[in-house]
């Protein structure tokens, strides 16, 4: 049985590292239990029966987090809804940023082991893996599960820290042109949209929505926010109470205007 295109030693090294179970590791390397373990003894390193179970070792982290409303939640959230994947059968959950920095943020935010694996069969993208059972159950009280993208729903955010979850939205799957005119958020949930664009609209922002259908029949939606200083307007909204967490080129566009207001 041959490995999957891009899976190095290294990359099953951080897999098992990175607290995956063998059952986890065998679909997305390739390799049988047995020779991932070869691979492993091969390189020295020490195994924890835990993992032959099936189960992930427990690593460290808020197992609250999503339980307490705070801006660093919220951010958190905005990320994981855009751009962040919930594992169908195990109770993992990852964020992938090329910029490493956010990772970070959000293992600090979640007071987590900092552990990077690779996921899938690409590996250009930093991916942060966190192990938690807790943590899923929490998201799916909130509508947020695996397979997510056609059906996620906008989340019952309290007015307070919607500016932090749209920053975080924005930062995982927002598009903002370099001129500063205009940004997008896509998605292929319809009831996700339009929670966005009703708050858009509760923000005086100029903003719509659009929908285009892939060519495999899909639909995707795409809500917009347009025009030389309702930008700068909602940068002034959710840049508000933040000093780091967000991606910064984003902010940089969108804030170019500011000083014409």
């Amino acid at each position: 049985m041959p490995r999957n295109p891009g899976i190095t030693d290294e990359t099953i090294i951080n897999m098992y590292k990175s607290d995956m179970s063998f059952k986890e590791m065998v679909t997305i390397i390739g390799l049988s239990d047995r020779a991932i373990r070869n691979v492993l003894y091969k390189h020295g390193i020490k195994m924890n029966r835990e993992q032959f179970s099936g189960q992930p070792r427990k690593n460290k982290v808020n197992e609250d987090f999503f339980k307490v409303w705070t801006h660093e939640m919220a951010w958190v959230l905005g990320l994981l809804v855009t751009d962040g994947h919930i594992h169908n059968k195990y109770h993992s959950i990852y964020f992938s940023q090329k910029d490493e920095r956010i990772l970070q943020l959000i293992a600090h935010f979640m007071a987590a082991d900092y552990v990077l694996t690779a996921f899938g069969r690409t590996k250009t993208t930093p991916t942060l893996i966190i192990n938690s059972k807790g943590i899923k159950k929490d998201l799916e009280l909130m509508g947020i599960t695996a397979k997510k993208s056609l059906i996620v729903p906008f989340p019952a955010v309290p007015e307070e820290y919607l500016p932090s979850f749209v920053r975080g939205v924005i930062d995982g799957d927002g598009w903002v042109q370099k001129t500063g005119y205009v940004m997008n958020v896509t998605s292929a949930s319809k009831e996700f949209s339009c929670g966005l664009l009703s708050v858009f609209q509760s923000w005086s922002l100029r903003s719509e929505m659009t929908v285009e259908q892939t060519k495999l029949g899909k639909l995707i939606y795409r809500v917009w926010v347009k025009g030389k200083f309702e930008l700068p307007k909602l940068a002034q909204i959710i840049y508000n109470d933040t000093l780091e967490n967000h991606v910064y080129h984003k902010r940089e566009k969108m804030s170019q205007r500011l000083n014409e207001m």
